[in-house]
């Protein structure tokens, strides 16, 4: 995957009409720069899957990468199919990470989904297609901490339900690429103005917290070691999706009639 330097991305198999259940693997390459085509490499090995590119919008300028497997032999069959057509060659964009950084500029990584502790999953993979924007929150827990952090999750979907916020994701874990007690929250936004809607009711969802915790529930604050929260902006441009994937905005993807 050296080779596709640069993207922020949601792969999905080509072969899959519009997705209707999260993946159960995620491979994410994290990179600073992007060049000049960063899924010709798709394009030119035919590969089976649909690339989403998104740029930041806060943050580091960069672009993600994930691909969506479904198993990890879907993983080495990518890899063949780019590596015949775009060998690896050495690159020195890694630029280094701040200490903010909890997931540092040219990573590669690969997660597990977590259904247990996403929010609505079923609404959140149907989104999609029709995203504009992802809110992406990512995690770093202590060794130990998982039931802690279970919790807090928990706690967190409980207060969402409270507020009736319609703003769900997806949850992944970190199995290699970066230290355990890594993970990933993919939040899909048809618009920005999710966000004032969830500004709008936060304060319903300290007030679950409050009440959850009042009725017995024991969580650790020292159950984290940090957090980030950061925001894309999906781009057609550097996309490369199926028409069953496209089908359901077509004119985002494919741009207008007088285009195509």
């Amino acid at each position: 995957m050296k080779t596709i330097a640069l993207s922020g991305i949601l792969a999905f198999s080509m072969a899959a009409q519009t997705p209707t259940e999260p993946a159960p693997l995620v491979q994410l390459i994290r990179k600073p720069k992007i060049g000049a085509a960063p899924v010709r490499p798709y394009a030119e090995a035919r590969a089976t899957v649909d690339v989403v590119g998104m740029t930041s919008v806060t943050g580091t300028p960069e672009i993600w990468l994930m691909e969506a497997h479904q198993s990890f032999a879907s993983v080495e069959d990518l890899e063949k199919a780019i590596g015949a057509v775009a060998p690896a060659t050495p690159t020195n964009e890694y630029s280094g990470a701040s200490p903010e950084d909890l997931l540092p500029p040219g990573r590669t990584l690969i997660a597990i989904y977590r259904p247990d502790w996403s929010y609505r999953p079923d609404q959140a993979i149907r989104m999609f297609p029709a995203a504009r924007y992802f809110h992406i929150s990512i995690y770093r827990i202590r060794p130990g901490g998982e039931a802690d952090f279970g919790e807090l999750v928990k706690l967190r979907r409980f207060g969402m339900d409270k507020a009736n916020l319609d703003r769900p994701d997806l949850a992944y874990q970190v199995i290699s690429g970066m230290p355990s007690g890594t993970y990933v929250f993919l939040a899909p936004l048809s618009s920005l103005r999710m966000l004032d809607d969830a500004l709008a009711k936060m304060p319903l969802y300290f007030e679950a917290v409050a009440a959850a915790e009042a009725r017995g529930r024991k969580t650790s604050p020292d159950a984290e070691i940090g957090r980030e929260h950061l925001l894309f902006r999906v781009d057609p441009r550097i996309s490369y999706v199926s028409d069953d994937f496209a089908a359901a905005a077509p004119a985002f993807w494919r741009g207008s009639p007088k285009e195509q």
